[in-house]
């Protein structure tokens, strides 16, 4: 397999935090510490996803590289497929890694660990990344989604099924699935040439999809889940965060 090429999807659609990637944190755009939390993890060229001129001049101001792309795209997948298919004809990169654009905190090891999980394995299509829900609260939190899989060595599991429910019942660890993703190039293609699938719909959960038509994902467990900003009381907790770590 090639180089891996890491693809941030950043548009300004949030209404509970207007212009989110552009959140001011310490003097930069929220969505500039994303990139550089991705620079720093250091496996391959790394490309901001949008169709806002506003959030490409940040990166591109930052001394990162944007694509713009069309308005119209239902999710992140979609804009970076368009994206990586305009930067990447010749198919040089075998490895797509998706980081979210509201991750200004997310330590880079993670991004490498999700490659790394993709990489160990020829049969997986995709791979991702959770944690072990340590607060009780958690379980039941519809918001917290779960990842439920069976293991297959040290610190990785073969994902069966996503869900919001509390799963799987009985003894044993709960575990918080982190919505970043490696695909490998065909399994990307496929991903998105396929239609929403029954069980995507009816959990809200685009991951499914991939499972519902065979494909496989493994699931590296990690210690720590990053912060989502998603409120405007995220962002003064990735501020925190971001003024303690400097």
């Amino acid at each position: 397999m090639a180089g891996a090429l890491i693809m941030i999807p950043s548009r300004m659609a949030s209404t509970r935090l207007p212009d989110k990637p552009l959140a001011d944190i310490h003097g930069v755009p929220m969505i500039v510490h994303v990139w550089r939390r991705a620079m720093e993890a250091d496996i391959g060229r790394v490309v901001v996803a949008t169709d806002s001129a506003e959030i490409a001049a940040a990166i591109s101001s930052a001394g990162g590289e944007a694509h713009m792309t069309r308005p119209d795209h239902p999710n992140g997948t979609d804009r970076i497929f368009e994206a990586v298919s305009a930067l990447d004809p010749g198919r040089e990169f075998g490895a797509i890694v998706n980081v979210q654009g509201d991750l200004p905190t997310i330590e880079p090891r993670l991004i490498r660990t999700c490659l790394d999980v993709l990489l160990a394995e020829p049969a997986a299509d995709i791979a991702t990344i959770a944690c072990a829900i340590t607060l009780e609260e958690e379980r039941t939190n519809p918001n917290v989604v779960k990842a439920v899989g069976t293991p297959i060595g040290p610190d990785r599991l073969r994902a069966l099924y996503f869900t919001r429910a509390t799963a799987p019942s009985g003894e044993g660890p709960l575990y918080h699935h982190i919505g970043m993703y490696a695909y490998t190039r065909q399994a990307l293609d496929r991903f998105v040439a396929l239609p929403p699938s029954t069980l995507e719909l009816r959990e809200r959960l685009e991951q499914l999809r991939a499972l519902e038509a065979g494909m496989r994902i493994d699931v590296g467990l990690v210690d720590t889940v990053p912060l989502g900003v998603d409120t405007p009381a995220d962002l003064e907790r990735a501020r925190d965060l971001l003024r303690l770590s400097s």
